[in-house]
């Protein structure tokens, strides 16, 4: 009975000790905070995914397929689907953030334009992405495999 009472009393100090210490906080950087205003030079992504985008002769040369940030939220590269046919055949290839330029037409309706044609596009090296891994990888590179659900890009 005596080893009984000892067990309560340690397992009621141990809870009691447990529940009084503060919690460690999550990883994850400094508190979030809420703007008052939106900086005046930010653009929504909707301005380049899934966008056309020209070359200065205005023909369309593919679309964007994905946008691509660093882990500091930089925004570096821009997948580009070139050729095919309803996206039957259609090769995705990499371009640096800055190749891509957003220009106003006559209308003040705004396009995506890259000084590049559809053919050196076509015979850029193409990559794919990996659901399993969620990033892209050269299209000639051997897929992931995992239990991880597969996510659409």
């Amino acid at each position: 009975m005596t080893k009984l009472a000892y067990t309560a009393i340690l397992l009621a100090i141990a809870t009691a000790t447990a529940s009084a210490q503060t919690p460690t906080p999550r990883q994850g950087g400094a508190p979030a905070h809420t703007l008052s205003a939106i900086p005046g030079d930010s653009v929504t992504v909707t301005h380049w995914y899934t966008q056309n985008v020209y070359d200065p002769s205005d023909n369309k040369i593919g679309e964007i397929m994905d946008v691509l940030i660093d882990r500091g939220g930089k925004t570096t590269a821009l997948i580009v689907g070139v050729g095919g046919f309803l996206g039957a055949g259609e090769k995705d290839v990499a371009v640096p953030f800055d190749a891509v330029q957003v220009t106003a037409k006559g209308n003040n309706k705004y396009y995506l334009v890259m000084n590049a044609t559809k053919d050196a596009l076509k015979s850029a090296k193409g990559f794919k992405y990996d659901r399993n891994a969620m990033t892209w990888m050269p299209e000639d590179a051997t897929a992931t495999t995992g239990n991880q659900p597969s996510r659409a890009r």
